[in-house]
């Protein structure tokens, strides 16, 4: 407790970083006020059947991704994740497309088109999604719920639709432009961050739903409440393993002597995570798996409800073996994409070091890339396993709101995005001269997600 108390004070001497963490929490609370202001000409009162569709199931988990917009038909409804899926298509063209490859080789200025081409299909793709939103809106509320800016009017019209789908679109490409003011001006990736205050803004409420139906008559009492938190925090455990697991490889550098200086000569070792996609597999898996839910919003045959309903059903086989198999994917297209054996090869090389035992050049670059296959593929697994989780926690009766933190995209979010923002806070104490978080003064956080200004 004392060096916690220790460490704010040292944070409150560091002018910048002060700022920083402030001007994140303002930002924080602009987004979360956002959230609760509800699009023009619904009736804020009628939500009642819209908050009980979005209590369990897949509408449940985007509406927990939207801190509760989604449920309280904010202008903020469709959150952050029209981003996430323009983010993941154009990363998919960096590698099929020539004209996006060349844009990645090209640093700073390729960079920065990129990211304009993808806020522009961020915008196509809400486009698409918002009339499926309030397609599905305008089928939970009665008729009097929709008046806009007319009592009389019983049924929505043309400029309530076209104004609606405006007001959504530019309610994603706001909390996008938040997220990238956070990471420019803030402390932490701000997509992440966002996605992350999202989960947590819903979790008091499922804490508090799980003690109320187990102190119920037939719900267990304290004692099965107890035992579902000592579990919990049994997989918040393996999951900080999950994120935080490393495989050293050591590599010899040559003694070399400059003038009167000597250079090399020690043994160093580079860090392979276990997990090095971050969570970054979970969201792009995620976003796919929200994709039945804009169908079922124009959904009109038995044949396309039939198939949103199996693909919405979150305790359902189908969807979680959908979804574990995605993750596995995304796992080794995000770790081929940001770790390069032939890179590391290089570097080695340049700097005198070799890895002892492997001769430098081809087959350094098939031993880093061997062992990357075998650490991804265990790794791999166990993300999908932590993901597909709060299915299994179904079976023995925990409610559907609190079994999305055993596990699942929610916890593996918090997890990866609170530890990176931690490493980044213990970096600039470090730099500082400060103590760190931690008494080892290292967080071995990661960088949870890359995407984002």
């Amino acid at each position: 407790m004392k060096k916690l108390i220790q460490t704010i004070r040292n944070i409150a001497k560091i002018e910048d970083l002060r700022k920083r963490i402030l001007y994140t929490l303002g930002i924080i609370l602009i987004y979360r006020l956002g959230a609760y202001v509800v699009i023009p000409g619904v009736d804020p009162h009628q939500l009642s059947a819209l908050e009980d569709q979005t209590s369990g199931g897949l509408l449940g988990l985007l509406n927990m991704f939207s801190g509760g917009a989604f449920s309280n038909a904010s202008i903020f409804a469709l959150g952050i994740m029209p981003y996430i899926s323009a983010s993941i298509v154009i990363q998919l063209l960096g590698i099929a497309v020539p004209y996006f490859q060349k844009l990645q080789r090209e640093g700073e200025s390729g960079r920065k088109k990129i990211n304009q081409i993808t806020r522009y299909l961020t915008v196509i793709i809400t486009g698409f999604q918002a009339p499926g939103y309030l397609a599905n809106l305008t089928r939970q509320l009665p008729p009097e719920a929709i008046t806009p800016f007319d009592p009389t009017v019983t049924s929505p019209t043309t400029f309530f639709w076209v104004s609606s789908t405006i007001i959504l679109v530019s309610g994603t490409m706001f909390i996008m432009w938040l997220g990238e003011r956070i990471t420019d001006k803030g402390i932490g990736n701000g997509i992440s961050l966002i996605i992350m205050i999202g989960i947590i803004a819903r979790l008091p409420f499922a804490l508090f739903g799980e003690f109320v139906s187990r102190m119920e008559e037939q719900g267990g009492g304290l004692v099965a409440f107890m035992i579902e938190i000592v579990v919990l925090i049994f997989v918040i455990l393996l999951t900080i393993l999950l994120v935080k697991g490393v495989r050293k490889i050591p590599v010899q550098y040559a003694k070399r002597i400059v003038g009167n200086k000597q250079y090399g000569g020690v043994r160093q070792y580079i860090p392979l995570k276990v997990n090095s996609a971050g969570v970054m597999p979970i969201i792009f898996a995620q976003a796919i798996m929200f994709l039945p839910l804009t169908l079922a919003g124009f959904a009109e045959s038995d044949a396309l409800s039939g198939f949103a309903r199996t693909f919405t059903d979150i305790n359902g086989f189908w969807y979680n073996f959908v979804f574990a198999t995605l993750i596995i994917l995304f796992t080794y297209f995000y770790t081929a994409i940001t770790i390069n054996p032939q890179q590391m090869a290089e570097d080695m090389k340049r700097n005198g070091g070799f890895i002892p035992g492997v001769k430098p050049g081809k087959k350094t670059v098939e031993f880093i890339d061997s062992i990357m296959s075998r650490i991804t593929l265990p790794g791999s697994i166990f993300l999908a396993f932590v993901a597909i989780m709060p299915a299994f926690v179904r079976l023995v009766g925990v409610s559907q709101q609190f079994a999305q933190f055993y596990g699942g995209t929610s916890l593996l979010i918090l997890v990866g995005v609170i530890l990176d923002t931690l490493q980044q806070i213990e970096s600039h104490l470090l730099m500082r001269h400060y103590d760190g978080l931690t008494k080892s003064g290292r967080i071995k956080g990661r960088s949870a997600m890359s995407m984002g200004g």
